[in-house]
């Protein structure tokens, strides 16, 4: 007796929970873009090449779903700096998904294509190390690959690479990426 009357009332919890559970879980067709960490990056100082850096955010924004690219609007946070000057383009990573990028001149100045440099840079930004290659179908390659290289899209391991560290608890809780040391990690293109 004392049995039945238990069960009867986990089976009434359970009646009571469930549609409370089966409303709160995303659907299997969910939006990804909707479940996707969205960082922002502040152009205000890049210069003349504030229109690279968007086509980078875009270059990454189709190749991607677990993260997403936005340009800063007033009052939202900044997670990207980006900025201009005459050395060579640079990366300084702070946390996955933060830090500052620079468009610097002077690869621009010896014919490498900004589209791909700035897509490179926010490749650090998103958890990438330089793989210096050589090769030109690896954005992760960098100044390696031959100056006339124009791939500015990431390669398809890239891309896995950067969908699985902004996947789950890592995108959540905003850990440090594998791999870096120290407080804040430099790459140079």
């Amino acid at each position: 007796m004392l049995v039945r009357k238990a069960a009867r009332v986990v089976v009434a919890v359970l009646g009571l929970l469930l549609p409370l559970v089966a409303v709160g879980a995303p659907s299997a067709s969910a939006d990804p873009q909707a479940l996707a960490r969205t960082l922002y990056y502040d152009v205000s100082q890049a210069q003349e090449f504030a229109a690279d850096w968007d086509t980078a955010a875009a270059n990454w924004n189709k190749s991607v779903t677990n993260v997403k690219l936005a340009r800063r609007a007033s009052g939202t946070p900044t997670n990207i700096r980006i900025l201009a000057d005459d050395g060579w383009p640079r990366a300084y990573v702070s946390s996955l998904g933060n830090g500052t990028v620079y468009m610097g001149r002077q690869a621009v100045q010896q014919g490498y294509y900004r589209p791909r440099i700035s897509t490179h840079e926010i490749g650090h930004i998103l958890g990438l190390p330089d793989r210096r290659t050589g090769l030109c179908t690896d954005l992760m390659s960098g100044s390696s690959a031959p100056v006339s290289c124009r791939n500015d899209l990431p390669n398809s391991a890239e891309r896995a690479e950067v969908d699985r560290r902004f996947a789950g608890l890592l995108a959540a809780s905003d850990v440090r990426a594998a791999g870096y040391a120290g407080s804040e990690e430099c790459f140079v293109y």
